[in-house]
Formats: structure tokens, C-alpha cells, sequence
């Protein structure tokens, strides 16, 4: 009977210290510290792709700070600064550089286009009529 007693109390032991052993989170063995990598080169930022429209403002948001361009193939919205827009309204004919990050299109720059064609069809039609009364004199 004492053997069997012994041996119980052993076993409730065993299962005592064990379970007060398994709440414990094991300790891991520390890791060696590792070697200096060396220093890497930084990334060249990828270069924004400028592009360009030329087309009619069709609207000049002040507050919000933005141009809508419509050009003979699309029409976009663009963000733009006070001091790019200070000098064009609505209806003139601009070219706009442009680069789009997330989504959102941003103006390098916004230059009013001067109507050359129409300063050369002027030019002509004031040639044309001043040499008519010339040759009708004659």
C-alpha cells in the first residue's frame, strides 16, 4: 500500500510541475546578431512623364484650384496653381504640361496660345484690300 501511495504522489507531482511548466512561454535561444549590411543606393526616383495638351479652357475652378482643357480628341481636368491661371479665362486656347501621380493630373505649366492663324489671315486680307484700290486706279 505505501508503494502504490509513493507512487500516486510521484505521478500527481510529475503532472503538477509539468503543467506549471507548460503556462510558460519556452525561452528562445537568443539569435546572433547578424552582420552589417552593406549601405544601399538610394533608388533614383522614377522621373514623371510630362505631357502636354493644347485645347480650350471650357472651365476655371478657383476654389478648388483646377482647369478643365477640352483638345479635338479628350478633355481633362487639371490641378493648377493661382499664379498659373492668373492670366487666362475661359475660352482661350492654352497648352498645358502636365504629369499625372495617383490618379490626379498636376500642371507644370499653362501658356496662352496667341491665334497665329488668325494674326496671318488678318495680315493677308488687309494685303488683298489695300492692292485692290491700287490696281483699280490704274
Amino acid at each position: 500500500m505505501r508503494k502504490i501511495i509513493a507512487l500516486v504522489m510521484a505521478m500527481v507531482f510529475a503532472l503538477t510541475v509539468s503543467v506549471a511548466f507548460a503556462q510558460q512561454p519556452a525561452a528562445k535561444p537568443a539569435e546572433p546578431a547578424k552582420p552589417a549590411e552593406p549601405a544601399k543606393k538610394a533608388e533614383p526616383a522614377k522621373k514623371e512623364k510630362v505631357r502636354q495638351i493644347t485645347g480650350d479652357i471650357t472651365a476655371i475652378d478657383t476654389v478648388g484650384k483646377s482647369i478643365t482643357v477640352k483638345s479635338k480628341k479628350q478633355e481633362l481636368t487639371i490641378a493648377v496653381t493661382d499664379e498659373q491661371i492668373k492670366d487666362v479665362k475661359a475660352g482661350d486656347k492654352v497648352v498645358v504640361k502636365y504629369t499625372e501621380k495617383d490618379g490626379k493630373l498636376s500642371a507644370k505649366s499653362v501658356k496662352k496660345v496667341a491665334a497665329k492663324a488668325e494674326k496671318k489671315g488678318e495680315v493677308k486680307k488687309e494685303e488683298k484690300k489695300a492692292e485692290k484700290p491700287a490696281e483699280k486706279k490704274q
